[in-house]
């Protein structure tokens, strides 16, 4: 498992929030009277929000980036 997760962190991400979402989600609906069909439109566009989710949240894992403060960013600029 920690091959996987050094191998591929977003997946495992997304996996691990998927499966959390998808719980809360059908606790939460259990009592609405969704059609299986529904259930799954319901539980797709539940894991697809997941890995939106963890996609956003890794726009700023990019590795080798330096935060540089605005005056340091001008004076390297001039």
């Amino acid at each position: 498992m920690r091959n996987l997760w050094e191998k591929h962190p977003n997946l495992v991400s997304w996996a691990a929030l998927a499966v959390g979402m998808v719980i809360i989600v059908v606790f939460s609906a259990r009592n609405v009277g969704f059609q299986p069909s529904q259930w799954a439109a319901v539980i797709l566009a539940t894991v697809a929000l997941a890995g939106l989710c963890v996609w956003i949240i890794s726009w700023d894992d990019s590795p080798g980036e330096e935060i540089v403060s605005g005056k340091e960013q001008d004076a390297a600029s001039k």
